[in-house]
């Protein structure tokens, strides 16, 4: 049988409904003919994937059911598994493949394959989080807590807390994102791990401290998620890097990101994301708003559609417009708001609102005249050595009464 199919398969060449026939074959489950329509399933599924028809994909799995009451339980989710991340590679597939997510978690439910069931419903998460349906993918995730805990899979435990802590960090509920992955590298710690999800948790670790502003501990699990991703040839090396980069910048250390670039590991992943980081150094080293602004445009996909680089890179240009506004307003103990926006070519409002915004958080001390226009900067007065004398004079008279009404309590207690 196994010949038969073989031959069949080799006379298949790129057609999808020949290559259909052999993996749906009947009566063929022994282990020379599964190998022979796994080779059919992973060039009928390439196949599919170039052509964009997540709708044939879909329909694959519900026609291989027969076959999968034949085999063993661990090919059946390795299959379902292999056509699930074909339909994910389709672009603008997500809704299609939450219902088929949703139809394989029914169908694993009714045919009681537990581990198979839970591993598409982690996945059915995944996905509620990337459609920013939070609450469904926390619910789905405190149910498996539960049921997993019971069963103490370890390895499984691991994803769904590292899965716990990514949704947390989406809503911004960062005591709860750092309590996950703990519980997370807790459970790692029980366990051999591969290397792909210890990078995911290295990670997610950088993630968090970046969050805190704590860049350098962030930069080095940044690095270490990195070498693991590189040495796996993973493509999400790509962004680590990135983020590796983007931490340089905000301790104030871009002058160390063309040394990286130009490193072995910074070589291998050239193009447009690296580009866009050495930009957004360049500008930041010069102190130029306008070539951060134009970095911010000329990468805007890279940097822009990456909410984590989005979200540092927008307190960053804060930080830079602060920087160059106490330059331009540093001679001045009056001047025109104008001017400054002429000086540092944006607009008179965005300028405006900036400069009392930094009064109001004491970055320098002045006063904005809207009336005329103006900004009035006032001169730091000398601290006067006058109250801190008054100030240590009555520390001292606290001391000597204290000491009095000590001993006046001991007298009291002896007589």
């Amino acid at each position: 049988m196994a010949e038969a199919l073989q031959q069949q398969l080799d006379a298949a060449g790129d057609n999808v409904q020949a290559l259909k026939a052999v993996v749906t074959a009947a009566g063929s489950s022994d282990a020379e003919s599964l190998k022979v329509k796994d080779a059919a399933l992973g060039r009928l599924t390439d196949l599919l994937v170039k052509a964009g028809d997540a709708p044939a994909l879909r329909s694959l799995l519900t026609d291989l059911r027969p076959l999968f009451a034949a085999i063993p339980k661990a090919k059946t989710a390795k299959i379902v598994r292999t056509v699930i991340d074909s339909i994910a590679k389709v672009p603008n597939s997500s809704q299609l493949l939450k219902e088929v997510c949703q139809e394989q978690v029914e169908w694993a439910t009714a045919e009681k394959r537990t581990f198979l069931r839970q591993r598409i419903e982690i996945r059915l998460a995944m996905l509620y989080m990337d459609l920013k349906d939070y609450p469904a993918a926390l619910h789905l995730i405190g149910k498996l807590l539960t049921e997993v805990k019971r069963l103490d899979d370890k390895l499984l435990l691991v994803d769904i807390h590292l899965l716990e802590s990514k949704v947390h960090h989406a809503l911004k509920n960062l005591p709860k994102a750092r309590a996950a992955l703990t519980a997370a590298r807790t459970a790692a710690n029980a366990i051999y791990i591969p290397p792909s999800l210890q990078a995911d948790i290295d990670q997610q670790s950088g993630t968090l401290h970046a969050e805190e502003k704590d860049y350098k501990t962030a930069y080095s699990y940044f690095f270490e998620a990195f070498e693991q991703l590189s040495a796996l040839d993973d493509p999400r090396a790509v962004a680590v890097l990135k983020y590796m980069l983007l931490c340089k910048i905000m301790t104030g250390d871009s002058a160390d990101v063309p040394a990286i670039i130009a490193s072995k590991g910074g070589l291998k992943y050239a193009g447009a994301d690296v580009d866009a980081m050495r930009a957004v150094a360049k500008a930041y080293q010069d102190r130029s708003l306008q070539a951060f602004q134009a970095a911010l445009q000329s990468y805007s996909e890279q940097l822009g559609g990456d909410p984590i680089v989005h979200a540092h890179l927008s307190a960053l240009y804060d930080t830079l417009l602060e920087q160059n506004l106490i330059r331009l307003i540093e001679p001045f103990s009056r001047v025109e708001i104008g001017h400054i926006a002429e000086l540092i070519q944006l607009p008179v409002g965005t300028v405006e609102g900036k400069l009392s915004q930094m009064i109001l958080d004491k970055k320098f001390a002045g006063t904005l005249d809207q009336g005329v226009g103006t900004l009035e900067v006032f001169e730091e007065a000398a601290p006067d050595a006058v109250y801190q004398g008054t100030l240590e004079t009555f520390e001292s008279l606290g001391r000597v009464v204290e000491s009095l009404q000590t001993r006046t309590t001991k007298l009291t207690a002896g007589a």
